[in-house]
Parts: C-alpha cells; structure tokens; sequence
C-alpha cells in the first residue's frame, strides 16, 4: 500500500497573521493621519469619507475573526449597527481587533481555513476570505492616501508595514 504525503500549507496561520498585521499598522497610521475633523467628513468626488471606509474594514474583519472562533458564517452574524464617528473610538476597536488577532489567529486549525464556507460574499475557504479582506482594506487605504494628498498631508509610505 502506498501512503500519499499531503500537501504542505503554504500559508500558515502565523504567516497569515504576521501579513494581515502589517497591513493593519499601516491602516491605523493613516486613520492617524486624518486631521479630526476631517476623518469622517472629507470626501472626494462622492466617495465615503475615510473614517467611514474604516469602520467598514474594521466590521469585516470582526465578522471573519468571529467566525473563525464560531464556526457561524452568515450574514446575520455581520455587525449592522451604526458606529460613533470619533476617532478615539475607532482605534479603540482597531487596538482591540489587534490584541484579538494576535491572540486567537495562531492557533485557528489549517483545516479550518481552507474548509470551503457560505459567507455573505460567496462559497470560499476563510483564507480567501482573509485575502478579500485584506484586498479590500488595501483598497480603501488607497483612497484615504488621496485624500490625504487631497488635504495637502503626506501619507506614510506604503511600503512601511
């Protein structure tokens, strides 16, 4: 009898999160960035203010952090309630995410990040899950860097993770 070797996991849950991080440390210095009064209301060309595309990332992030720990990956398990538009509050809940992350990502089961799932945004693995989010918080970075710009405020560099 022959034994098949499986395959080895090219994304491991502390790789993953060392990645994730790195991009959420940026996020935060530009959230930072923002004069106060602007986080939240400035805008370009009818976009949502960078405050709000924040509290966006932040919301799918918990969703999938959540769902990891439960095993529960409807939308109905998605945050929907309104958020206070400080931004003492918002890196409250970054810093929380980011203590939670450091915590409980490590030690998520490979076979649970790459069990296909029913998410809100389709049939995928977590880590594809992972990746979209990240893609998206990516994204929306890019647009408060030209904000920023917008207001005349350099941005940190974006290599700087």
């Amino acid at each position: 009898m022959t034994q098949t070797e499986s395959a080895p996991m090219l994304l491991t849950p502390a790789s993953l999160l060392a990645h994730w991080q790195g991009h959420r440390r940026l996020t935060r210095r530009v959230i930072e960035a923002f004069p106060e009064d602007q986080l939240f209301s400035f805008s370009v060309g009818g976009m949502r203010p960078f405050g709000v595309l924040a509290w966006e990332i932040l919301t799918i992030s918990t969703y999938l952090m959540n769902a990891l720990h439960t095993d529960q990956w409807g939308a109905e398990t998605m945050s929907r309630e309104p958020k206070p538009q400080e931004r003492t509050a918002l890196l409250a809940e970054w810093d929380a995410l980011t203590a939670r992350l450091d915590a409980e990502l490590p030690g998520t089961s490979a076979a649970l990040l790459t069990t296909e799932k029913d998410l809100p945004f389709g049939r995928q693995t977590p880590t594809a899950a992972a990746f979209y989010m990240i893609d998206n918080e990516v994204h929306h970075r890019g647009q408060g860097y030209v904000y920023l710009r917008a207001l005349g405020i350099e941005p940190p560099p974006f290599w700087e993770r």
